[in-house]
């Protein structure tokens, strides 16, 4: 008898999700391994949901899921309905993959090893600084990875709680913060026109972009960069990594 073995996204807003596509494509290749060892019939399903109440009704009307994947804007959001959390799920505060066993939820968090894998290739002697901009869920991934590497950061944000406004993003502060990451959706499909607001003339060939937006794979913020001969790099090998990141631990648990 074959089960099917369930795997979804949660999200606000999941039209355009990467996650699905990959998913598909991997279990309908010659077979995911864990398919052709064990007999099971995988899928990935999305779960567009407008607040995170909607999530226990989401695993009442799916017994068959035994994983999940958490975007924008629930990664913080979800942790209150969950079982545990693993150590590093809880040293960043954010979630992205949680694991079901059960009526037991415990929590993960795959982005800071994707981002750790994408982005370590690529830091010089010379990123001792960072600015961030954006304080969401990804943001605190990223904030964890730069904390273990010992470079140095600074938050920006809209509103300026807890970090510092775009309006106070001066020349001067762009030159001193040689490592630019964008956590924002900003530039994101289909907006593809916005852009986090800094003065991107003080970029510098020493700069480092990196935008975990994906889709699409030159935004506004890494074209700038690029203009100003800076090295850049988006999301997707960060996504690539994380996505299969949460199907080893989906699996291995």
């Amino acid at each position: 008898m074959i089960t099917d073995k369930v795997y979804g996204l949660i999200g606000k807003e999941l039209a355009h999700s990467f996650s699905k596509k990959y998913f598909d494509k991997k279990f309908s290749s010659v077979g995911s391994s864990l398919s052709n060892k064990s007999g099971f019939s995988e899928s990935f399903s999305l779960f567009q949901i407008n607040d995170i109440e909607a999530l226990p009704d989401v695993l009442k009307q799916n017994p068959q899921l035994v994983g999940l994947a958490v975007t924008i804007p629930y990664k913080q959001a979800v942790i209150p309905y969950l079982s545990n959390l693993d150590d590093t799920a809880a040293k960043t505060g954010a979630v992205n993959c949680i694991v079901i066993s059960g009526n037991q939820l415990k929590g993960y968090n795959t982005d800071v090893k994707g981002f750790e894998m994408s982005i370590s290739p690529l830091l010089k002697s010379w990123h001792k600084k960072a600015a961030i901009f954006g304080s969401g869920g990804a943001s605190l991934a990223v904030q964890y990875v730069l904390r273990e590497m010992g470079i140095q950061y600074t938050i920006v944000n809209r509103s300026g709680v807890n970090a510092l406004p775009y309006s106070a993003v001066t020349a001067e502060f762009i030159s001193e913060h040689t490592l630019l990451i964008n956590c924002t959706p900003l530039g994101m499909y289909p907006q593809v026109s916005t852009c986090v607001p800094i003065p991107f003339d003080a970029v510098t060939p020493q700069h480092l972009l990196f935008d975990l937006v994906y889709n699409p794979e030159e935004t506004v913020f890494l074209q700038r960069g690029m203009q100003q001969g800076a090295a850049v790099k988006n999301g997707l090998d960060m996504l690539y990594a994380q996505a299969e990141e949460n199907y080893r631990i989906w699996n291995s648990v």
